[in-house]
């Protein structure tokens, strides 16, 4: 299906910065923390949401307290009391699941003005406690939401980083690509700290975090970003599973953050943007789902189905980002879509700034927005797998 209908206003997103868990971030349950942001940010466009919004879309992956009431919780939250709103739960595809739905919304016309919300905080995730009378003694099941679930996929048995290794064991990719693409991907977010971090103050917008019971702070960049990053320093690490190619320096680190985008029609679009000139158009989306056990590969499927609905190639993006929570993620988007590994993640990628799961691929479409819009426009892909062996891709035409 090729989107005709929905839009999003030029400069009517925003991403906080991400903060490395246990960091800043880690006392605001993250819907009541994305919530009062986005309150923060629509007050600062002259935005009213309780007359602009008709619905919220609320991505969120790792529980939070009061979770269950969720988008209608955030709409409060926000400054929108009115209106209503769904939850949407679909790990690091959080965000490309919730802008599409948007989009289908907008596209039918069910909805005029939409608003996706992704919050997550990694910091202090839940342990969770379900009953058990049949257990011995009646022993309760555990879980811990973090590590658990990044530890094994409960329908293979096998942690994430092992998807990672079968990728790059199956395609032939070497610990020296890896390393070395590495550090192009630091070399590229320190092009987005040029100039006082001009490139990020484009979108991202500050909060305010707890500190202690009578005390907060503003938090404007992102933490605990390894800025030091060598390819000597890489070399000098093991592998996390003997025989493979990833070390603690070539996969992401968990984070926490928030990240708003409005999805609504053409003539709304016009009147929210900072600048009417650029019209933001949702064009297609793709999905997939790999071999058991090979989840980096997701994105390529996905691709292709998103390129091939609309008729293009990876060769007619002008900005391409791809979420990698591990490096083999790059190398096999690359490989798939035959482009060079050092022609996409401009500006930075989930891997150097960090994955808080539901807002990381929002961040990523919003950058590619950015990106495309100082080039002078263009098509932009954004991509990213996400847990269960999945991926998802979106399409949108810049300007």
């Amino acid at each position: 299906m090729q989107f005709t209908k929905a839009f999003i206003p030029y400069k009517g997103y925003y991403s906080s910065p991400f903060c490395k868990w246990q960091g800043s971030m880690q006392h605001d349950n993250a819907i009541e923390l994305g919530g009062k942001t986005s309150k923060r940010w629509f007050e600062s466009k002259g935005i009213n949401p309780n007359e602009v919004i008709d619905y919220v879309y609320l991505g969120i992956t790792v529980g939070q307290h009061r979770v269950f009431h969720g988008a209608q919780w955030a709409a409060v939250l926000m400054g929108a009391p009115d209106i209503p709103g769904m939850t949407i739960m679909q790990a690091c595809s959080t965000a490309t699941t919730s802008v599409f739905t948007a989009s289908m919304a907008v596209e039918v016309g069910n909805v005029e003005t939409a608003y996706c919300l992704m919050v997550d905080r990694t910091s202090n995730g839940p342990h969770t406690i379900w009953p058990n009378p049949l257990g011995p003694g009646g022993e309760v099941i555990s879980e811990n939401w973090n590590m658990d679930n990044m530890k094994a996929d409960p329908a293979t048995g096998l942690g994430m980083i092992m998807t990672a290794e079968n990728v790059a064991r199956e395609h032939g990719f070497t610990r020296e690509q890896a390393d070395e693409l590495v550090v192009v991907r630091y070399n590229q977010y320190k092009e987005a700290l040029a100039n006082d971090r001009e490139f990020q103050k484009r979108y991202m917008f500050p909060v305010e975090v707890t500190v202690s019971r009578k005390e907060t702070k503003i938090v404007e960049e992102d933490e605990g970003v390894f800025l030091d990053t060598t390819l000597e320093g890489l070399k000098k690490l093991k592998p996390q599973i003997e025989g493979g190619i990833h070390t603690f320096g070539s996969q992401t680190h968990p984070a926490d953050g928030n990240a708003g985008i409005i999805v609504t029609t053409k003539e709304k679009a016009k009147e929210l943007s900072e600048d009417p000139n650029i019209p933001i158009q949702v064009i297609s989306y793709g999905f997939a789902r790999a071999r058991k056990a090979f989840m980096p590969e997701a994105p390529v499927y996905a691709s292709r189905m998103a390129l091939e609905r609309v008729g293009l190639k990876a060769k007619d993006m002008v900005a391409i980002k791809c979420h990698d929570p591990f490096i083999a993620n790059d190398l096999v988007l690359a490989k798939g879509l035959e482009i060079p590994p050092e022609s996409f993640n401009n500006y930075g990628s989930s891997l150097v700034y960090g994955h808080p799961q539901a807002p990381t691929v929002a961040r990523l479409l919003i950058e590619a927005i950015e990106e495309a819009v100082i080039k002078g426009g263009g098509y932009v892909l954004v991509t990213g797998c996400a847990a269960g062996d999945t991926g998802a891709t979106l399409i949108l035409k810049v300007g």
